[in-house]
């Protein structure tokens, strides 16, 4: 497996993930007792996922040089 297969599998993977996070907090906003704490970790999860996501992404594209 080269490594953009690698990459693309790893991404596959976090997409995934993130977007369990993402139903899970609209479901736990949707629900009548809300802890806020715990609400407050899956959102940071979240954006360190959409961030590793954006890395990897980045990492795809080739080096043009100038």
């Amino acid at each position: 497996m080269t490594d953009e297969e690698q990459i693309g599998t790893k991404l596959i993977e976090l997409e995934t993930e993130h977007r369990d996070l993402d139903d899970a907090i609209r479901s736990m906003e949707a629900g009548v007792y809300v802890d806020q704490i715990q609400l407050k970790r899956l959102k940071k999860k979240k954006l360190q996922l959409k961030d590793t996501i954006a890395k990897l992404k980045s990492s795809l594209i080739p080096d043009v040089p100038a």
